[in-house]
């Protein structure tokens, strides 16, 4: 038998050795909770804790980034946010959020965007996962939330948005032009129909090789004309004579100004300078008075040039597209050839620049 004095010589001993498990349990607890935290707080999601009332106990440094401010521990509610709205712009109350909602109604509420306002006006889309956290006999202690900054995937779906409406509006534009030429296009026979109507659709095209070259910011007209007459560009012998200003276009005027040219010259191939060896063309444009651009075609060494006796179809193309440019267009026929100048308002032709 143990004597009861022994008994209690044991005993101290026993509780200093409970009380050195106990703190080396404590002590190995507080460095798995320092590791925990420096692995949240190296994470680059925004992670905050609560406890089961929503009062924020941790959050970690992406947290304080995305929410622009660093929330009052254990005074602060819901969420880590400065204000909350819903993707239509309309008020989220903190304690409707769903971190909110899944400590009232235990619900864990996920896949829901929302957007945050920053202090300083800012604001970014983003979507919360929030997860309760139990204690062993199953109650709520509190939760944890992860914020996922979607910023970036909300505005490349609006830019492709945007970006499809545009070609849409292109798309019925160049129809709609189309459609016009369509209309106005008349010929004897089949063939020559054909052979009219392509090379008006060629001369937007080519237009258009230049716009999606500059990703619709602008077609220089340098480019557009070269392009149009390159037939007759040639190094040794060549038909043309090209001179101005590097001068971006924008979009609707340089095909616009495609069509003009494309006429022009069509009819001097047929019956103008360019169907004759000995013909040239002179084409240049100017600044006048830094208001108003100035474009000139001059023939010249070719058949005599007599004015129509009735508007042909080229001419009522050259004339409505002068008038979407808000030109004024004036035609000399003269012995060397046809003169032709376009005054055309600068901010209707010009494409913007940043």
């Amino acid at each position: 038998m143990t004597s009861s004095s022994e008994n209690s010589a044991a005993s101290p001993a026993a509780d200093g050795e409970r009380v050195v498990r106990l703190a080396s349990a404590e002590d190995s607890f507080q460095q798995r909770e320092l590791l925990y935290r420096d692995l949240l707080n190296a994470l680059p999601a925004a992670i905050y804790m609560t406890d089961a009332r929503g009062r924020i106990t941790f959050y970690n440094e992406a947290a304080v980034a995305l929410s622009g401010r660093r929330p009052a521990l254990g005074v602060d509610e819901w969420c880590v946010t400065w204000k909350l709205y819903w993707p239509d712009g309309s008020a989220l109350p903190h304690d409707q959020c769903p971190m909110a909602l899944a400590l009232k109604e235990g619900r864990e509420l996920r896949g829901v965007e929302a957007i945050a306002e920053r202090p300083d006006g800012s604001r970014i889309a983003f979507m919360p996962y929030p997860t309760l956290l139990r204690d062993a006999g199953g109650a709520v202690v509190g939760a944890v939330n992860m914020l996922v900054d979607i910023t970036e995937r909300k505005s490349s779906e609006e830019r492709q948005r945007l970006l499809a409406n545009e070609v849409n509006h292109r798309a019925n534009n160049l129809l709609t032009v189309v459609q016009g030429m369509v209309r106005l296009t008349k010929a004897d026979d089949v063939e020559e129909f054909r052979e009219a109507l392509n090379g008006r659709v060629a001369a937007l095209a080519r237009a258009h090789s230049l716009l999606a070259k500059s990703r619709w910011i602008g077609a220089d007209l340098q480019h557009l004309v070269t392009e149009e007459l390159s037939p007759y560009l040639g190094v040794e012998d060549a038909r043309v004579w090209v001179s101005g200003t590097i001068l971006p276009m924008e979009p609707s005027a340089a095909q616009s100004m495609a069509l003009i040219v494309h006429e022009l010259a069509t009819n001097a191939a047929k019956h103008g300078a360019l169907s004759t060896a000995q013909g040239r063309v002179m084409v240049e444009w100017r600044h006048v008075r830094g208001e108003q651009v100035v474009l000139r075609w001059r023939e010249e060494g070719g058949p005599p040039a007599t004015a129509p006796g009735r508007e042909g179809v080229g001419s009522t193309v050259i004339r409505r597209a002068a008038a979407h440019l808000g030109a004024q267009t004036s035609f000399a026929w003269t012995e060397g050839g046809l003169v032709v100048e376009l005054t055309v308002p600068k901010r209707n032709i010009v494409a913007a620049t940043d």
